[in-house]
């Protein structure tokens, strides 16, 4: 009963027929119907999401810059890593270097991409590209209209604390914290 022991490469659902359901400004909804590994079929509905990126700000005394903002899904103000939606023909590193500077005020000389995210895969296809900046000069923010944040300057072993400590509810800027942690404190005394 749903239940499958499939080798992996026979994992994959097949996708039929697709309609979109919901189209908006910052993702669409697809209704998909799907072809199971056991020839069953079923119902998929699925957010489609044109991916972000986020950067964890980081100076020369491991410091980290991060931003304090209202989510309303949650209806909580979390601190976050800087991060934003991927433009239309924009690369993550360009959308990153966009985010860092609206949001913190500050450039960087080094933007070191550490890997992606999966959001949320089990019905979203939004992807998160992350990104550690270095060598950081403040230039001054220019935050998107409607955007209302504050910026916190967190030692990165504080940000590990806190995130252990479940402080730091946002996944992609735990993900980014544990990344920088082990690239940046390595062999440190915590």
């Amino acid at each position: 009963m749903g239940r499958c022991d499939c080798k992996d490469d026979n994992l994959a659902e097949v996708t039929l027929s697709s309609e979109t359901i919901y189209s908006g400004r910052v993702f669409d909804c697809e209704l998909r119907q799907v072809e199971l590994p056991d020839g069953n079929k079923a119902p998929r509905e699925v957010i489609v999401h044109s991916g972000g990126a986020c950067v964890l700000p980081v100076d020369d005394e491991l410091n980290c810059y991060m931003v304090k903002q209202y989510r309303i899904a949650v209806d909580k103000i979390y601190l976050e890593a800087p991060a934003g939606r991927i433009e239309k023909g924009e690369t993550p590193a360009e959308c990153v270097a966009r985010e860092l500077t609206e949001e913190t005020g500050y450039t960087a000389s080094v933007i070191e991409p550490v890997g992606s995210a999966a959001a949320t895969p089990g019905y979203c296809s939004e992807i998160i590209y992350l990104f550690i900046a270095r060598g950081l000069e403040y230039k001054g923010t220019n935050p998107d209209s409607g955007e209302f944040l504050s910026l916190h300057k967190v030692p990165l072993k504080e940000l590990v604390d806190m995130a252990d400590a479940g402080q730091i509810e946002d996944a992609k800027t735990q993900v980014l914290i544990y990344k920088a942690a082990r690239r940046l404190l390595i062999g440190t005394e915590r």
